[in-house]
């Protein structure tokens, strides 16, 4: 037995693992990975610990309110009594390893929900039972979250969970969940309250504890499964009137799960423990392999092509970090899940990954940079369950493994064999939209805020930094106000003082109209002197047009080797910028755009002129011609694209005019009652879009975001 180097943080209490964890896996057919998957609050971490209780993985079962849950174990997780990153818990069910992949329900945390789906074969979508109560049906965020699984193709089956709260109404819950998602049916049903318990469906049993309805559901089932089945005649000798085995119904009802489109039902009591064994007999019968699952696609780091892979073992190694994650104890921890190959210790690793660059300006068409690859030494692996980590000796492909000390390792980066390097190809991100300006305190909190921000990017999806060079602000852009609650608190206990600002947008301008400017830079001082004069004529350019530099001269009146030199003057204020006075005597400068610069004469020394001097008449000339004609301060303004139910129109619409938007269309999607809405918007009015979008559609709507131009403000 290997031994176990979990601990129990003294603030939360929570507790170390015991044996039943069990020996490393080395068959991938007896793995499940198996993400759960539901809104916030739907009971996804209470199921987890009384799975986890009941298989005697721990000794007892922890409490959400309490914070002393295995998978809430995040600081802020236990502050805000629900879950705010993914965690990984393995439990044994006969001979099979069944790795429990909790994920947050919030909107906020759709990166680590992506990870979760990422690292799992399946999708287990908890569901409260309360949602169909009183005739409500199943809320438009539960449904986003369903729709994110079905987007990657994830095979679903459902909990109707927390059957002991107050208006709890199983059945009404399982119908919504029907007319909601589609392909929806009961495995077991719940027998009378006075009697306790589920009755199965298909193996009909306990004997004589059928409840009403039970042939009506039974018949709908198994038409469920048959309809899936690789057995084309099986529907047509059901149909004829010839008793199914149930053992082939079961066998079957894998392929109909895996196949996306037939989603069986399990009512849950986590407090009592009605249902439990029930779901681990679905999990362990129902879910497919990583055998069975395809894999990701694969290149050379270089992107050349490679072959597919498969779960095998003795494969070629291809791991992926889907959590980066700091213990104090061990430094930086890599959640990985193996798609082909084995990892072992002691072993050399290659790591690389291609991962969105930082948002610089909206100009800069560059998406993506170079990548990055290091090699590195694995000491040891580990099983995670929650925070703690039981040492093991391998993690065959299918499996799921933490790894320590991989210093260059981020979230989404490929670990594969140091003399085969591959490369992954990355899942979808989510795009942060809600921008956070942090600064330091003071001084003496730069260097560990500088470091901090460092590590929160390399282990969130769902965060990017940008460092503006023109505003001169550190700016986080976040997935929406509980996301940013997350990082600063993650930033302030790491030892980064750390105060917000106001996001401030970059803005440009230019000259109002035409003008002919005389630039003069003539200085004597004793010795050579300086001397410049250039005549130059400015005119604005229709927008987007940049800069343009013309030279006029005849007659030599500027010598040609210093014409050059005006342009170069004129280029560097231009970038230096000029104040606008609609913005007040202390507003900033900004760079100027969208103007021809025509040198049409000037006068030079044959001592004294330099290629500095005139630079320095160049510049002078453009700050003169902008207090003879005046400047426009331009704002930045961005295409949206905002994705909405069609109940939400109006009121998007309204919201988009007040903030200045001008709508460019609206359009249909593939999915039916949702509206694409396009929009040119200020960007200063999309500061809290993201948030204020999500208010008013109830978390139903997407948007997305993109430079468009600068426009007159």
């Amino acid at each position: 037995m290997v031994a176990v180097t979990v601990r129990s943080d003294p603030k939360t209490g929570q507790r170390g693992a015991s044996d039943g964890i069990g020996a490393p896996v080395t068959d991938p057919s007896l793995i499940r990975n198996v993400a759960l998957v539901g809104p916030s609050g739907s009971g996804k971490t209470t199921l987890v610990e009384a799975l986890l209780a009941h298989t005697g993985v721990i000794p007892r079962q922890g409490s959400v309110l309490d914070g002393t849950t295995v998978c809430d174990h995040d600081p802020a997780a236990v502050r805000q009594h629900r879950s705010v990153t993914l965690a990984v818990a393995p439990l044994r069910h006969g001979e099979l390893k069944i790795n429990l992949i909790d994920t947050p329900g919030y909107g906020d945390f759709v990166g680590e929900l992506r990870a979760g789906l990422r690292a799992a074969d399946a999708a287990l979508f908890v569901v409260p039972a309360i949602a169909g109560a009183d005739g409500e049906g199943i809320d438009a965020g539960t449904i986003a979250l369903w729709q994110e699984c079905a987007a990657v193709g994830t095979p679903r089956a459902l909990v109707v969970a927390r059957c002991d709260q107050a208006r709890a109404d199983v059945e009404a819950t399982q119908i919504a969940c029907q007319e909601a998602f589609g392909g929806v049916a009961p495995l077991y049903l719940p027998i009378s309250a006075d009697q306790g318990g589920l009755y199965g469906l298909l193996s009909q049993t306990p004997e004589g504890a059928a409840p009403a309805g039970a042939e009506e559901a039974r018949a709908t089932l198994i038409e469920g499964i048959i309809e899936q089945s690789e057995d084309e005649t099986l529907m047509e000798r059901y149909l004829g009137g010839e008793d199914i085995d149930t053992a082939v119904l079961i066998d079957d009802l894998e392929t109909a799960v895996a196949r996306g489109a037939f989603h069986p039902v399990v009512p849950v009591c986590s407090a009592s423990g009605v249902g439990l064994d029930a779901l681990l007999e679905l999990l362990a019968g129902g879910f497919p392999s990583p055998l069975e699952r395809p894999l990701p696609m694969v290149s050379t780091i270089d992107g050349g092509a490679h072959d597919a892979l498969t779960a095998d073992p003795g494969g070629p190694l291809a791991a992926e970090v889907v959590r980066t994650s700091a213990d104090a104890y061990v430094g930086r921890v890599s959640l990985v899940r193996v798609f082909s190959g084995t990892l072992r210790p002691d072993t050399s690793v290659h790591v690389s990954g291609h991962v969105p660059a930082p948002r610089t300006s909206p100009e800069d068409a560059s998406a993506f940079p170079p990548g990055h690859d290091s090699d590195d030494r694995l000491s040891h692996l580990y099983t995670p369950l929650g925070s703690t980590l039981q040492e093991t000796e391998t993690c065959v492909a299918g499996d799921i493994c933490a790894l320590t000390k991989l210093s260059g390792a981020e979230t989404g980066d490929t670990v594969s064999d140091a003399e085969h390097p591959l490369l992954l190809r990355a899942w979808d991100l989510p795009e942060p939209l809600l921008p956070i300006a942090v600064v330091a305190k003071d001084r003496s909190d730069e260097d560990a805020l500088a470091r901090t921000l460092g590590k929160l990017v390399a282990a969130d999806p769902g965060l990017i930094l940008e460092r503006n060079p023109e505003t001169h602000q550190t700016v986080l852009w976040c997935t929406g106000e509980a996301h940013a609650d997350v990082v600063l608190s993650r930033l302030r206990e790491a030892g980064a003082n750390v105060d917000t600002e106001p996001v401030r947008v970059p803005m440009r301008v230019t000259l109002d109209h035409k003008a002919k400017v005389t630039g003069r830079h003539v200085k004597q001082s004793g010795g050579h002197g300086q001397y410049a004069i250039c005549h130059v004529e400015f005119e604005p350019l229709p927008r987007g047009s940049g800069f343009e530099f013309k030279s006029a001269v005849v007659g030599g009146s500027v010598p040609t080797q210093y014409v050059p030199s005006v342009e170069k003057g004129i280029r560097a204020q231009l970038e230096r910028g000029l104040t606008a006075p609609s913005e007040g005597p202390d507003a900033p400068p900004h760079p100027v755009v969208d103007i021809r610069a025509t040198l049409v004469d000037g006068k030079a020394h044959s001592v004294d002129s330099s290629d500095a001097a005139f630079q320095t008449a160049g510049a002078l000339a453009l700050r003169e011609a902008a207090e003879a004609c005046g400047v426009t301060l331009l704002e930045q303004v961005d295409e949206v694209a905002v994705t909405i139910l069609d109940d939400h129109l109006g009121v998007v619409l309204g919201d988009l005019s007040s903030r200045r938007g001008r709508v460019l269309g609206t359009e249909p999607t593939d999915t039916a009652g949702r509206t694409v809405v396009r929009a040119e918007v200020p960007s200063e009015e999309l500061l809290r879009y993201a948030v204020d979008l999500r208010a008013m559609t109830s978390g139903t709507a997407t948007f997305t975001r993109a430079f468009a131009r600068y426009g007159e403000k």
